[in-house]
């Protein structure tokens, strides 16, 4: 018991050293003041009646183009640049990259009347992609992103190459094992308890195995920094909407259908699995179990390979870039046309 506590003990000292971090800038609405590792472009289009600003980088090859392209697609706690190193990586070797913030997130359009679906913010990637003249490319999904890339391939399969799936989140139909659903107003509720603390203190739970780095700070700083600044109020009802569509709109259901190469990239110590934390303890007890999640869909999914990193978590390509980048680029090379 002594042994436990002391482990304990020296688990809270090293997060509250690691973590001794500046309280978040108070970035604008639309994430102004954050700086993004490349320049940031819109892309002006009308959706629901609305004018709506998607940002988005494009990223030229830094060595010799290959012909290919990558759409980049952020997690719900993510950013278009959280996916620096991936976009350095990628270019380097010869790749377009696109990589866009989805409507209601980072630096876009937060709309305060939206009906989010992943079908809707399918389209508007795909606006995007025609209005870059890109009718066909590698579609990598992390997170919140994995579904959306998903349903990207569903919906648009000539215009996929390639799809990568990096921990998705929605390998499991979490209402369907039990988890009670909750209503926009009770997740926006929840929404106005975030802070930077609790991001950290979610992230090194589910994401890290309780293992955390200084510069994992920037990435919590610059979700944090949304909710203590002037959009507070719009950047939680987003949240909380696009909760709802995450909770009520399964893709896992049609992991069957998907056409293209698949190639899913799965950190083993993730244990994300959102609405848990509402769920009776023996129901929570089993989700977000990916390495077995990881291995039914690849399993389910027609054209699928399946590289797992046993020792990381929901972020691989933040939490050990080189490992990370070396099974992305083997399975791109793998497929290449």
């Amino acid at each position: 018991m002594t042994r436990r506590l002391s482990g304990a003990i020296l688990l809270v000292l090293s997060w509250a050293v690691a973590g001794e971090a500046a309280a978040p800038s108070g970035y604008g609405v639309q994430l102004e003041g954050f700086t993004y590792p490349h320049p940031i472009q819109r892309f002006e289009f009308a959706s629901q009646g609305q004018s709506m600003s998607m940002a988005f980088m494009d990223i030229a090859p830094t060595a010799e183009s290959n012909g290919r392209s990558v759409v980049l697609l952020h997690g719900k706690n993510f950013c278009s640049a959280t996916w620096e190193r991936t976009i350095d990586v990628l270019t380097r070797n010869g790749y377009r990259v696109i990589a866009p913030d989805q409507i209601g997130f980072c630096a876009s359009t937060k709309p305060r009347q939206y009906q989010f679906s992943f079908h809707q913010l399918a389209a508007n990637t795909h606006a995007l992609l025609a209005s870059r003249g890109i009718d066909r490319a590698i579609v990598i999904g992390h997170s919140m992103g994995g579904m959306l890339a998903a349903r990207f391939t569903l919906s648009y399969p000539q215009a996929v190459e390639q799809l990568v799936l990096v921990n998705p989140i929605g390998l499991e139909d979490w209402q369907a094992e039990g988890v009670p659903y909750a209503s926009i107003d009770q997740l926006y509720q929840n929404e106005q308890k975030t802070t930077f603390d609790t991001i950290k203190a979610y992230q090194l739970r589910y994401y890290y195995s309780g293992q955390w780095r200084p510069e994992y700070d920037r990435w919590v700083d610059m979700q944090a920094g949304m909710y203590a600044g002037s959009g507070r109020e719009l950047v939680m009802r987003n949240s909380a909407q696009t909760s709802d569509m995450i909770f009520t709109q399964p893709v896992v259901h049609e992991f069957g259908r998907i056409a293209a190469p698949t190639l899913l990239l799965i950190g083993g110590k993730d244990r994300t699995a959102p609405g848990a934390n509402r769920a009776p303890k023996q129901i929570a007890a089993r989700l977000g179990n990916y390495p077995e999640l990881g291995r039914r869909a690849a399993k389910t999914i027609p054209n699928a390979s399946l590289v797992e990193f046993p020792e990381l978590g929901h972020s691989p390509q933040v939490e050990s870039p080189e490992q990370f980048h070396q099974a992305l680029l083997r399975g791109l090379n793998s497929n290449k046309r």
